[in-house]
């Protein structure tokens, strides 16, 4: 706007300039000719053109101090963003150690407080009069024992601690707890007619059995033993005879004497032979087949490689039950224990002592080892309870 006000006073006057230049008297007739209101545009426009000037460099003065203004409030904004950032930051850090001291407080208070419950148990257990200690601990000594009796699967625990109950009790000699006594005596009565099992005795047995397993005399080895047996008790013969000595020797016949004539010679003789032929055939026969009676054909076809790893699976089904026996698994006990008797029925020589004992272990085990279920002292905790309201 500026260059266009300056530019307008010299476009006017650059018209004027060369006629001035070139024709001063016909500028002189021609200021006579006009009018004399047109002698003051020229003015007016210089006027004009200078107020246009000033106007000009007053809005550029005004637009370089805005200018200088928006910079100085930008570099301002810049740095209140910069401390602002710092600020934000430094409340992050400080709100992080706030909640970092804030959860060490609630740690604290929550000891102060569990210390606190504690310290307010024991002020309480010291203050129990005598009769609540004592009903206190009998009870929870019986529940400690319903806990083992469950483990371990025996009685012995419960019954323990019932009379040591009923012996506190005898000592304390209160007649309020006649009642509770009455209570332990009556289920002491009553775990102690239950016959629980046994299982270390058990567990030894099945440990005999696994010890005598290398020394049972399998079936096939049974009957190859007997086969020297059974030729060492066969009669011996007379060498050149068919009969027995003791046989031979009772009912040999005497040879004929030459008053007997050839032919008995002959005959004799002949008999003799005979009957010497005959028992040498029937001795290899015998020697060649064996006729025997075999309950399972399956023992007798064992082979001797096989004899180690039979063994070893019996052992193994014995270990598998004894350790269902500590595991209280009866029924997997009894299923590994009437497998092992099977094998030991179907494989090993039963006419063996070592095998009857170890079958009759075995027996033993499968006939105790069944579940049997602690009666629980009832009376004596209801009996406990009573006392305890009573109080």
């Amino acid at each position: 706007m500026s260059d266009t006000q300056q530019n307008s006073p010299e476009t006017a006057s650059a018209p004027q300039a060369p006629t001035l230049a070139a024709a001063p008297e016909s500028r002189v007739q021609a200021s006579d000719k006009t009018s004399p209101g047109s002698q003051w545009l020229p003015i007016a426009a210089g006027l004009l053109g200078l107020a246009g000037l000033g106007l000009g460099w007053q809005s550029m003065s005004r637009q370089q101090a805005l200018e200088q203004e928006l910079v100085r409030r930008q570099e301002l904004i810049q740095t209140n963003s910069g401390e602002a950032k710092a600020a934000a930051k430094a409340s992050q850090e400080l709100t992080r150690d706030t909640a970092a001291k804030v959860a060490l407080l609630d740690a604290r208070l929550a000891e102060v407080a569990l210390q606190r419950g504690q310290l307010e148990e024991l002020i309480q257990s010291m203050s129990r009069s005598r009769d609540e200690n004592v009903i206190g601990d009998i009870e929870a000594s019986i529940r400690v024992a319903l806990q083992q009796s469950a483990i371990t699967g025996s009685a012995e625990p419960l019954v323990v601690t019932l009379k040591l109950a009923d012996e506190r009790l005898l000592r304390y000699k209160q007649p309020r707890m006649e009642g509770v006594r009455r209570a332990v005596a009556r289920d002491l009565d009553r775990v102690k007619s239950v016959s629980v099992v046994d299982v270390s005795t058990l567990t030894i047995k099945l440990d005999e059995v696994v010890r005598l397993l290398d020394e049972l005399p399998l079936t096939v080895n049974a009957e190859k033993a007997a086969e020297p047996k059974a030729a060492a008790e066969e009669p011996r013969l007379r060498p050149g005879s068919g009969r027995p000595l003791k046989a031979s020797a009772a009912a040999e016949e005497k040879p004929p004497t030459a008053a007997d004539g050839e032919l008995a010679q002959w005959w004799w003789t002949a008999k003799k032979g005979l009957r010497e032929t005959a028992a040498l055939a029937w001795t290899e026969t015998r020697s060649l087949i064996r006729v025997t009676r075999i309950e399972h054909p399956e023992a007798a076809l064992l082979a001797p490689e096989q004899a180690f790893f039979l063994r070893e699976n019996i052992k193994l089904r014995l270990l598998n039950a004894r350790l269902a026996l500590l595991s209280r698994q009866f029924e997997t006990a009894q299923a590994d224990l009437r497998d092992s008797q099977e094998m030991l029925n179907r494989y090993f020589d039963g006419r063996s002592r070592k095998v009857q004992v170890a079958g009759d272990l075995l027996r033993q085990v499968a006939g105790q080892a069944r579940q049997v279920i602690v009666p629980r002292p009832d009376d004596t905790l209801a009996a406990l309870s009573a006392a305890a309201a009573g109080r």
